[in-house]
């Protein structure tokens, strides 16, 4: 399996994380100035233009609000989800339910959590976490407007959550697992908070098996939700390594001519 840490063996994984937080600092500050133009993990700062740019590129409806329908973005306000930095809708797909806690990792703007709050109802609780300062403030904000009372967002990084072992129902996350510099240690998070039989349930950008090298040693291409992808064999690997089970890895649209957005779940064994 090829190396689940960098795409560039001489890139530290600390400079891949300032790259991210401040593309997409830039992206939550743009946001907040111009209450959200689509401003996309690949159309924002650093990324492609609302007509796509060039050859490998991607264009509009591949990344952000425009994937959201009404019903699907029922619960957010309309200034998180046009913030959204997202390939997906992993809410669509995670089957929440009343009374369930649900983590997002790398939350944004905060559509998700708001998402989340709604379907699992007063007695649920919707965890976001993130490391931009930004992001965080912005979240907070769209939260504050939403008026909802059982949302919480936490700082801290998506390869070391600061929360307990098996103290959540659900791990969701938005094109943010291909950003991280260790996928595996991220993916052995999500399974030490999973209670028994908890669910994985995220949107991902998921790598073709012949993705050349120069696009995945392009560190610009991070804050494209590109060149840190995993193949689909490399990320059903990882779940695996990480204790996760019924993997299921469903392409929804593609975002590169090398890389497609899918719906990545799993789930930890009850026992």
């Amino acid at each position: 399996m090829a190396d689940l840490t960098t795409p560039d063996p001489a890139a530290p994984r600390t400079d891949i994380r300032e790259v991210v937080r401040d593309k997409y600092a830039a992206a939550a500050r743009a946001a907040a100035d111009a209450n959200a133009g689509e401003a996309s993990c690949g159309c924002g700062p650093g990324g492609c233009g609302p007509g796509g740019c060039g050859p490998g590129g991607c264009g509009p409806g591949v990344f952000g609000s425009a994937l959201y329908g009404d019903a699907d973005a029922e619960g957010a306000t309309q200034s998180a989800v046009s913030a959204s930095l997202g390939c997906g809708v992993p809410t669509a797909v995670a089957d929440l339910h009343e009374g369930e806690t649900v983590l997002d990792l790398g939350s944004g703007a905060g559509a998700d959590v708001l998402i989340s709050a709604q379907r699992v109802g007063t007695s649920g609780r919707a965890i976001g976490l993130d490391m931009t300062d930004e992001m965080l403030e912005l979240a907070r904000t769209n939260a504050a407007q939403a008026g909802v009372g059982n949302v919480e967002f936490v700082k801290g990084y998506i390869e070391d959550i600061p929360l307990p072992d098996a103290s959540v129902d659900v791990v969701i996350s938005n094109c943010v697992i291909n950003l991280a510099g260790d996928k595996s240690k991220v993916l052995a998070e999500a399974a030490r908070v999973l209670r028994p039989g908890g669910r994985f349930a995220v949107s991902d950008v998921i790598a073709d098996p012949d993705m050349d090298e120069a696009t995945r040693a392009d560190m610009a291409a991070y804050t494209g939700c590109i060149a840190g992808a995993l193949t689909e064999r490399e990320f059903r690997a990882a779940l695996s390594a990480a204790g996760l089970t019924d993997v299921e890895i469903r392409e929804t649209h593609r975002v590169h001519d090398q890389a497609a957005s899918a719906i990545v779940r799993a789930r930890k064994p009850a026992g």
